[in-house]
């Protein structure tokens, strides 16, 4: 079993910055895509950002050159790296693997809050 977890939500103003961090533990995997959506209220989940294992990234045109997504390899961990944050950012950030181990899954983290304040 994997297992993400999700940290470094939190509350911020608008125009701050935060970064979260996701893990991913367990035992004999590799990581392929990961990715952060992101879900707000009374809206469907939407891809924020995803890395493949080679670092090409991709995102979403609403957080283009303001987010960063970055993986460490080793650690088995994706980060997103939100800079001048604004209140529509605001929402519950998921992480999201794409995970080979004996077959291909896909595993998602618990969640973190982000909430921006005007």
């Amino acid at each position: 079993q994997v297992q993400l977890v999700e940290s470094g939500g939190g509350l911020v103003q608008a125009g701050g910055s935060l970064t979260l961090s996701c893990a991913a533990s367990g035992s004999g995997f590799t990581l392929n895509t990961m990715g952060w959506y992101r879900q707000a209220p009374g809206k469907q989940r939407e891809l924020v950002a995803s890395i493949t294992r080679g670092s090409s990234t991709n995102y979403a045109d609403s957080v283009k050159g303001r987010f960063t997504i970055s993986r460490d390899n080793a650690k088995n961990t994706v980060y997103l790296q939100m800079n001048s944050l604004k209140p529509e950012d605001t929402a519950v950030y998921y992480c999201n693997a794409e995970v080979i181990r004996f077959g291909l899954f896909y595993s998602w983290g618990q969640g973190t809050q982000v909430t921006v304040s005007s």
